[in-house]
Order: structure tokens, then C-alpha cells, then sequence
């Protein structure tokens, strides 16, 4: 990590505490030690960054104090550049103009030989087009709405085969897997989390109702459930290349 780069960590690790943080504890979220710590906290507050405490006390930001102005390198700003493009794509009509309004910004303050760097990235995300695109779009700013807002949604959904079922589910986040999209949530009627395919959704409408944040079956939880499948589909893939001995 760059030493300009870590400065700017260090600083907005500080940044909006109530309390004074232990140097140990910014040595840890650093991955630096605390000789480190001592140090750049010295050098920041020699050139002026109010940055009150000291070593066996902990260190915070003195209140009303801001962060230096942000720079980002050629690859920073391509990461973010793609990341833009991507949004601009496939995240919605309102994700997708906010996109557009950040790379402005963006391009207002950074050095123009370093942005047009940036901007020959060949990584695109050319989207669709036409009335099914901007139909697929809306409903994509009603579900992020809904995931924010904690709306409980009622769905008519067609599982394969042609069953058609209704459920009442607790939206939680919206996922692209490369070839479709999938809601994800709590259902009720199945008392567990549940994907369903957004091109399989016939008719989605809020209940009126919102529920409450919940950790057993909250955002976290889903993201646990999703990295304990993720090591059972390794576990077995290797368990089929091994012939089996290690399938669980």
C-alpha cells in the first residue's frame, strides 16, 4: 500500500469517532504496526491534520476536521470508471443517472491525462435498449426501493414447470449472476430465504406493510447462508473430482 494511500485511511479511520480509537486497533484495520501507527499519526499531525491523543490513550480527529482532498491513481479511477458503466447498464434508471452525475463530478477534479487514461479502459457494459430495457429498469428501482424502504412485497411467481405460486417475501437485495437476475429474501410462506428469478416474476406490488430488521434472516445472515452453500458446492465438486471420498 502506498504511504499516501495509508494516510488517507489512517485519517478517515478517524473520522466521525465519538471516542478516542487505540493505535492498536488502527495497526490491526491497517494491516501496519504500531511503530507505523506512532509514526504517521506524528506526521499527520506536523502537517496539521488536528488529530488529538497519544500513544496508551488512542488518537481522534479534533471535532469539525475533515479529510484532505481525495486523489485517485489511473487504476483507481478505470476501477471506478467500469464500475460506472456497469451501473449505468444494469442497475437501474435511478442507480444509472446517479452514476452519470458521479462520473462528472469525478472528472471535474482529477487531472485530465489521468482521467483520459481511465476513460480508453476496454471494459464495457453496452445494456439494452428499447421498451423492454427501460420496462426491466423501472422494475429494478421498484425493488431496490422496496429493499430500502424494508417493504414487504407480494409475488406471483412461475417456478419451472409452469406451477404458479404467490408468496410474501422481505426483499433484502438484488442479485446478477451473469445470464439472470434473481430477487432475494425472506419468504413467508417457506419460513426461509428463497431467489426468485426476475424473469419469472408475473406480478410484484408492495403489501402496504414494512417489517423489521431481523439479524436471523437480515441481509448478513443471507450473505452467511450464501458463503456456507458456496463451500458445500466446492466441497462437492472436489469430492466428484476425487471420486467421491470427500463429497459431504
Amino acid at each position: 500500500m502506498r504511504r499516501a494511500d495509508r494516510l488517507f485511511l489512517l485519517v478517515n479511520a478517524l473520522r466521525g469517532r465519538r471516542r478516542a480509537v487505540p493505535a492498536r486497533v488502527l495497526a490491526d484495520d491497517l494491516g501496519v504496526s504500531l511503530r507505523t501507527v506512532y509514526r504517521d499519526v506524528a506526521d499527520l499531525q506536523r502537517s496539521g491534520i488536528p488529530i488529538e491523543g497519544e500513544p496508551g490513550v488512542g488518537y481522534m480527529l479534533r471535532k469539525g476536521a475533515d479529510l484532505p482532498p481525495l486523489a485517485f491513481d489511473a487504476e483507481e479511477l478505470e476501477a471506478l470508471i467500469v464500475g460506472i458503466r456497469f451501473a449505468r447498464a444494469f442497475a437501474g434508471g435511478r442507480l444509472g443517472d446517479a452514476s452519470m452525475r458521479a462520473l462528472l463530478k469525478i472528472e471535474a477534479v482529477v487531472p485530465p491525462e489521468v482521467y483520459a487514461r481511465a476513460r480508453r479502459i476496454a471494459i464495457l457494459a453496452p445494456g439494452g435498449r428499447g421498451e423492454r430495457s427501460a420496462a426491466f429498469s423501472a422494475s429494478l428501482d421498484r425493488f431496490n426501493l422496496a429493499i430500502a424502504e424494508r417493504s414487504l412485497l407480494r409475488v406471483r411467481y412461475v417456478r419451472a414447470g409452469d406451477e404458479e405460486t404467490t408468496r410474501v417475501i422481505e426483499p433484502l437485495c438484488v442479485l446478477f449472476w451473469g445470464g439472470s437476475w434473481t430477487l432475494a429474501g425472506w419468504c413467508r410462506l417457506r419460513g426461509d430465504f428463497r431467489q426468485f428469478r426476475l424473469d419469472r416474476i408475473r406480478e410484484c406490488a408492495p403489501t402496504g406493510e414494512t417489517y423489521a430488521p431481523d439479524p436471523t434472516r437480515g441481509f448478513d445472515a443471507l450473505m452467511r447462508r450464501f458463503d456456507v452453500q458456496a463451500c458445500e458446492q466446492a466441497q462437492q465438486a472436489l469430492g466428484a473430482a476425487m471420486g467421491g471420498e470427500w463429497a459431504t
